[in-house]
């Protein structure tokens, strides 16, 4: 079983750099209020219509040499992820992905798609014990008003002991919903169990290449 899934992830890496010069390198829309202090899960504001693939510059030209020390592959079809090297599996664990769900605004017609990225990326950020700072969807999709005062947006529980920041505003982390670990629910960032996050976290690097398809 673990032959025949390390198989297919190394089968995903190959066609994913065979294509990636197809996906759109284009900078995502913005995110909705993302601070730069506290780590935040996912959810790209949109203006309508589908998330574009991106795949950083940066990961672009690191790509172009291939990587040469451990990297992270994403499938987020089958909610696995690996830390790897060319010659062996460091890490092989579970995740959980986004949805792929919608969330509409009645009151403002803001609309929200809940997305995991695909492309190549680089780790841009590491935090330890990170603060989850809840963007407007968080209030929206309980049926809550946005609060006024900061304080109220801030949650110290959400995203575990570690948090691994790619693309714009998308972090892996942590979970409280452990149980769920493998089906697609988050609202685009990927998730793990205590365990394998902080086994992630202790081997890899700011600038560590991270693939996801």
């Amino acid at each position: 079983m673990r032959l025949a899934a390390s198989i297919l992830f190394a089968v995903g890496v190959v066609v994913l750099a065979l294509l990636i010069d197809r996906v759109p390198f284009t900078t995502p829309t913005p995110s909705a209020s993302r601070p730069s202090a506290v780590g935040y899960e996912g959810g790209t504001l949109q203006p309508g219509g589908e998330v574009d693939g991106y795949s950083s510059p940066e990961a672009r030209r690191l790509l172009s040499r291939g990587p040469r020390g451990p990297y992270i592959v994403i499938d987020k079809y089958s909610n696995r992820l690996l830390l790897r090297t060319s010659k062996a599996v460091l890490l092989e664990a579970i995740c959980s992905t986004g949805s792929g769900g919608e969330l509409v605004d009645s009151l403002t017609g803001r609309r929200w798609r809940f997305d995991t990225p695909i492309g190549v990326f680089t780790v841009h950020t590491k935090l330890k014990n990170p603060w989850w700072r809840k963007p407007d969807w968080a209030f929206v999709e309980d049926g809550l008003p946005v609060p006024t005062n900061e304080a109220e947006r801030l949650d110290d529980e959400m995203m575990g002991d570690y948090a691994i920041g790619f693309s714009d505003g998308y972090f892996i982390h942590g979970t409280i919903y452990e149980r769920l670990l493998g089906k697609a629910v988050t609202h685009g960032c990927v998730r793990l169990a205590a365990e394998d996050l902080k086994m992630l976290y202790d081997n890899v690097q700011i600038g560590t290449l991270i693939y996801v398809y």
